[in-house]
């Protein structure tokens, strides 16, 4: 199992989903912060954040977090997302904090908890099951 850096973490995005607005800001054992900058693109009606934008922040978090610890292997895959919205998010940016709370050889199991500036505790909680590919 190998650390990678935020560094290479980023560069790993820029490369491979150039569509991504998230930003890495921080990791630690088992652990990452993403951020996402709110804009118009993603707001649903009545100007709150939408679900799809925030479950793509919980994804995006746990697979950091993960590779942060396994190395480059870009072909896990989400198996599993469960969401529970719980405050109305403000249509500002979020903050994500992902923990990989199991890591086997084949899945890896996440928590994320999604902050919004502004409102009192977390706006969305997810869990998340990635499948591992073994390493060639």
């Amino acid at each position: 199992m190998s650390q990678l850096t935020v560094e290479e973490l980023r560069q790993l995005m820029r490369e491979q989903f150039p569509q991504s607005d998230a930003v890495l800001e921080k990791i630690g054992p088992r652990w990452a912060r993403v951020r996402i900058p709110v804009g118009p693109q993603h707001l649903r009606p009545g100007g709150t954040v939408s679900g799809p934008t925030m479950m793509a922040l919980a994804d995006t978090a746990t697979y950091l977090a993960l590779l942060a610890e396994i190395g480059l292997l870009v072909l896990a895959v989400t198996t599993n997302l469960t969401i529970n919205f719980m405050r109305k998010p403000e249509p500002r940016d979020l903050t994500c904090e992902a923990r990989i709370l199991k890591l086997g050889r084949a899945l890896a199991v996440g928590d994320c908890t999604i902050f919004s500036p502004g409102v009192e505790g977390p706006v969305a909680h997810a869990t998340l099951t990635y499948s591992i590919p073994p390493e060639q």
